[in-house]
């Protein structure tokens, strides 16, 4: 039995993870299946994670948030994982894009927006990539002209996580195109009743079938120039760099659940599963492989944890949050992978966790900056 519990851990963090992973039990997990076949959660489940207390956990209380830290969110985090629900995206929704509205917002759009974010009232979602350009920023063609004070936006976006239920959308735009990375911005968009604003179909995916996906379409849509987030316009890129260390230490987080999981489950299966007259369990090969797994969850539970630290007492380097979110996702696919093959044939069938998980998991290495983007913020710090 592993004794380790993570040093940021506390009585109340240890609460909130009791009544959250009974939440998640009762209210998300007998829907799952369901939910993967529609291709996205029920737009009831945030109105119920909201009245539970879990969107907006570190948002400050006047502000309708629980006034917690980001210690809070990697508990509801890490235990979404467990559950083994990954269509849920209350990351994008509570850790990232309410926190742009919070650093960033007025104190007007801080109130207009965040209450209605931690009910669940208002779905949010980030527009960043383009059918033409993912990692590269600075190759985006959304445009947003200022007009009689208003932004005219022009353009699609792509692999839109909560696309499809989002009322409120941060979209990355060029409000100044000729000026490539410095000419972009941070415009906020709320959908209810938009002129020219429209949602693609669910977008069928490999893995994270329950995640809401989608395109999105904006042809001539107006906003109030007042929906722009900081001071003046061009400021977005300088923002996104500002705000993804913590988008990558949600994946991180993750992705250490995810190893953690994966492990448990092969675990019990080789325990009981029999070949050659014994436990799968019994043979050499099979006590190796999985103490190599345990070993290296081990390593990035400990490491993540750390970097947690980091986060909540503001020390966070951009270096640092790139080492945990490209080593923890690779190591979640090794893992993972390693895991299904003592599952035999049987690990490839969808009736089992870890044949989701396996597919659920290419995905990390591939968001919130390609694992290759990540070495090179690495190799900068040389």
């Amino acid at each position: 039995m592993d004794h380790y519990r993570s040093p940021w851990m506390n009585d109340e963090l240890r609460l909130l993870q009791e009544a959250v992973r009974q939440f998640y039990a009762e209210e998300f997990v007998p829907h799952y299946e369901r939910w993967i076949e529609q291709g996205m959660v029920d737009r009831e489940a945030w109105n119920k994670a909201g009245e539970m207390g879990i969107l907006c956990a570190s948002i400050p209380e006047e502000y309708g948030g629980a006034g917690g830290t980001f210690a809070h969110e990697a508990v509801i985090a890490r235990e979404l994982s467990r559950a083994g629900i990954t269509g849920f995206s209350n990351g994008v929704h509570s850790g990232i894009l309410a926190h742009y509205i919070l650093v960033y917002g007025t104190e007007e759009q801080r109130r207009k927006w965040l209450p209605k974010m931690a009910t669940g009232e208002m779905v949010g979602a980030i527009a960043m990539t383009e059918p033409g350009a993912g990692t590269d920023l600075g190759g985006i063609s959304m445009t947003a002209r200022l007009e009689n004070g208003n932004y005219r936006l022009n353009g699609s976006k792509t692999f839109i996580t909560n696309g499809h239920h989002a009322d409120l959308i941060c979209v990355v735009a060029k409000t100044d195109p000729a000026l490539g990375h410095k000419g972009i911005s941070l415009i906020m968009v709320e959908t209810g009743n938009l002129d020219g604003f429209s949602r693609g179909l669910p977008l069928k995916k490999l893995g994270m079938k329950a995640a809401d996906t989608t395109e999105l379409f904006f042809d001539d849509v107006l906003v109030p120039a007042s929906n722009l987030l900081g001071d003046k316009k061009g400021e977005g890129f300088a923002q996104l760099l500002q705000q993804l260390p913590r988008e990558r230490m949600y994946i991180a987080v993750t992705a250490v659940a995810v190893m953690e999981r994966a492990l448990e489950l092969t675990v019990e299966y080789v325990k009981e599963r029999k070949a050659f007259g014994k436990h799968l369990i019994d043979f050499q090969n099979t006590r190796f492989k999985l103490a190599e797994c345990k070993t290296e969850a081990k390593i990035a539970r400990i490491f993540v944890d750390h970097c947690i630290e980091r986060v909540l007492d503001g020390t966070l380097d951009t270096a640092t949050a790139a080492m945990a979110k490209w080593w923890t996702t690779q190591k979640q696919c090794e893992i993972v992978d390693e895991c299904m093959q003592h599952f035999g044939g049987y690990g490839f069938m969808l009736e089992y966790p870890i044949a989701h998980m396996y597919a659920d998991s290419r995905v990390q290495k591939i968001y919130g900056g390609s694992n290759e983007i990540m070495k090179e913020l690495i190799a900068r710090s040389l």
